[in-house]
């Protein structure tokens, strides 16, 4: 049924071969390690659109999940209400969340298929797959490390007998390099979920306890099978997960998590410069110098009340609260001038004369500023 599958991962790997023999051995187990690298940057270019999409879902889940906390409280144990409110959010969004499997989905597939393709290859074994008989003679008895690269840490049955025979029937050179590739693997692929938890944020509740079992549960499942896959499988294994630590390098640094210091840094730096020029006043306009703590300009006039002068005054009156027969000198009915003020024509009282004060429109004596204390 999958025969369809089988033949494009094989078609894939002989053409990367048949480029890699121009200059290395055909017959030797680099230029089919290199196929096999090269087959996972293949497929990884042709499922980057689907990386992307993952991402931007992710990103979006995270920045409803306030909204879907109040709808939870808000619907209780009413989860017939709050999925159909949670799926009309997520549709208003555009929010999709079965976006965060698609890169996944087609890996499974083909990995399936290349551990079939693999697992056949044996020495005088047919040819098979669009592969003739001499390349899959020639691919069962190269060798990567002194191991055959369709060789597994166990084997059993006809296979076993036809891989030993290529090593004088030790496993010591497979299982070593077996075994140091399993490892690579299951580290790489720690790190590698690591890495997408980072990408992904924090998470609570069940889905915290998902990414806990994917941390853990994944490398010690790998580590089980890994004494089953060929070698060529391994490496595959180990070389998507290095794919994988470079995309989520690329993805962090392009779109950094919501919230995270990277994230706000980036948002500091995309926010548009003002261009110091546009602040600065007109050609021609008088720039407004602002009091300091003050957030308009200063006051430059008084504005009189109705029945005051300028200064505060009642209308009609002197300055000095004098009555309307004040002389011009600014003294009273006494002739004197009031401790303290000074006479009205800019003298002291010792006869000295005071500094210029700035008098107020209207022609009345005394400080300028007397109207202002008296609004206080």
């Amino acid at each position: 049924m999958l025969d369809w599958l089988y033949t494009a991962i094989a078609w894939v790997m002989k053409q990367w071969h048949a480029l890699f023999s121009t200059f290395l051995d055909p017959a030797g187990g680099i230029a089919w390690a290199l196929s096999v690298v090269m087959l996972v940057v293949t497929i990884r270019i042709l499922l980057f659109r689907l990386f992307v999409k993952q991402v931007k879902s992710q990103r979006a889940m995270q920045e409803i999940q306030p909204e879907i906390q109040k709808l939870r409280k808000q619907y209780g144990s009413d989860k017939q209400g709050f999925s159909q409110a949670m799926m009309a959010l997520q549709k208003e969004r555009g929010v999709n969340p079965l976006a965060g499997c698609l890169p996944i989905l087609p890996q499974i597939p083909i990995f399936i298929g290349l551990f079939h393709v693999l697992r056949r290859i044996a020495p005088g074994k047919p040819g098979l797959y669009s592969w003739d008989n001499d390349l899959t003679d020639q691919a069962a008895r190269a060798k990567l490390f002194t191991a055959p690269i369709a060789a597994s840490f166990n084997m059993v049955g006809e296979k076993e007998r036809a891989i030993l025979e290529l090593t004088g029937g030790s496993y010591t050179g497979i299982r070593v390099v077996a075994f140091i590739l399993i490892l690579i693997m299951c580290f790489t692929t720690f790190y590698t979920q690591k890495q997408i938890q980072k990408r992904s944020g924090p998470v609570e509740g069940q889905a915290a306890t998902v990414q806990k079992l994917l941390l853990y549960g994944m490398p010690i499942s790998l580590f089980v099978s890994g004494f089953f896959f060929p070698i060529l499988v391994l490496l595959y294994w180990f070389t998507n997960n290095l794919w994988t630590l470079g995309q989520q390098f690329y993805i962090l640094k392009k779109l950094p998590p919501p919230g995270s210091p990277a994230a706000l840094a980036k948002a500091e730096a995309d926010k548009p410069k003002v261009d110091p020029k546009l602040l600065a006043p007109k050609p021609g306009a008088k720039p407004v110098r602002l009091k300091k703590g003050s957030a308009t300009p200063a006051p430059t006039t008084d504005l009189a009340t109705p029945g005051e002068s300028p200064t505060g005054s009642p209308a009609g009156g002197a300055a000095d609260g004098s009555g309307a027969g004040a002389t011009p000198s600014g003294r009273g009915s006494s002739g004197s001038s009031s401790p303290g003020t000074g006479s009205a024509d800019g003298s002291s009282p010792g006869g000295r004369p005071a500094p210029n004060r700035p008098r107020a429109s209207g022609g009345s004596a005394g400080p300028a500023n007397r109207g202002k204390r008296k609004r206080r």
